[in-house]
């Protein structure tokens, strides 16, 4: 084994592969000794000191950044996390968007990253050591195989981010017309909007989890004292869908100006109910173009070789049997 590798070895870095294998061990090994060698243990009054002094003077956006129990990943936390407000923010409202509302899930998406990328360069690497030692790839093929699957690892977390986020926006799209149906109930039998969003939220909990979640963190946002108007327009930046978005509009309108919001609801929620059912016209109106489609590569080839078949099978025979004719003939 240790023949192969050192042959391997030479042939992918020449005669001196081996030393220099050997020297990026240690290398290595000796990056990963030296943080334990300067690691000094701190006093735990200081630490508690430095701890409360640098929360005071952080500003608010910090502050939010720190976690209330022990995570391992906290030390890691200015690698893991942007250093911009900005990019801090748009990934924070997209993980949010997306179901994840933890304080640390910035740091654990970046971490995932980190780790996927890694772990896939690696298995890149490891397949491109055991194809040297099989075969003779060129070098392009061999930096191909190393590089590609750490981008997908890379990408791997923001691609199942995404695909969760377009999941739950289709979840509360879908289920928010019946949450509007119920309210406007709720509302009408005499409850109030916080009363009436509380019994939506239960109500809407074994068929659409998602948007049971949302009404649930406004009615504990209300139950805090938190601004009514300030709870409906978090609830819009979470959930991402444009429906909510101007249902939140409609209910500040008509808390600022002091209409009805039964009657508010009422208007809406048929409008809800109309556009429900446009999207099922829709796609019912897109379905005979891609059944057409579907009919047509899975029917006509098998009828042309139903029907044609068997005249180029006779053809065939025909043009065999003249050519031996004219063989035996020549003979």
């Amino acid at each position: 084994m240790l023949n192969t590798i050192n042959a391997s070895l030479t042939d992918l870095l020449g005669p001196f592969g081996p030393l220099i294998a050997v020297g990026f061990l240690g290398l290595v090994m000796i990056l990963m000794t030296l943080p334990m060698l300067l690691k000094k243990t701190q006093d735990p009054l200081d630490k508690l000191r430095v701890a409360s002094q640098t929360s005071a003077a952080a500003p608010k956006g910090d502050r939010l950044r720190q976690s209330q129990g022990k995570d391992k990943l906290e030390k890691f936390s200015n690698f893991l996390e942007p250093s911009d407000e900005a990019e801090y923010s748009a990934i924070r409202l997209r993980l949010l968007q997306a179901g994840y509302r933890t304080k640390n899930a910035v740091r654990i998406f970046h971490f995932l990253q980190f780790a996927l990328g890694v772990g896939f360069l690696l298995i890149g690497v490891a397949y491109a050591i055991y194809n040297s030692t099989t075969g003779e790839p060129t070098t392009q093929s061999t930096i191909l195989s190393i590089i590609i699957p750490g981008a997908i690892g890379y990408m791997l977390p923001k691609y199942w981010v995404t695909k969760r986020l377009e999941t739950r926006k289709q979840a509360i799209t879908n289920g928010f017309p019946d949450s509007l149906d119920m309210m406007l109930v709720c509302v009408e039998a005499g409850q109030s909007l916080d009363q009436s969003i509380i019994r939506v939220s239960r109500e809407l909990r074994s068929g659409f989890p998602d948007l049971a979640d949302e009404f649930e963190i406004v009615s504990h946002e209300m139950k805090a004292g938190k601004d009514k108007t300030a709870v409906l327009r978090d609830m819009a930046e979470r959930c991402g869908v444009t429906d909510v978005s101007s249902f939140v509009t409609v209910l500040i309108q008509s808390q600022q100006f002091g209409t009805s919001i039964a009657e508010a609801l009422r208007v809406y929620a048929a409008e809800m109910r109309d556009k429900r059912v446009m999207r099922a016209e829709e796609k019912a109106n897109t379905l005979p173009t891609k059944m057409t489609l579907a009919t047509m590569m899975l029917t006509v080839p098998p009828l042309l070789i139903i029907l044609i078949g068997p005249s180029i099978y006779e053809i065939y025979l025909t043009l065999g049997g003249g050519a031996q004719e004219a063989t035996n003939l020549d003979n």
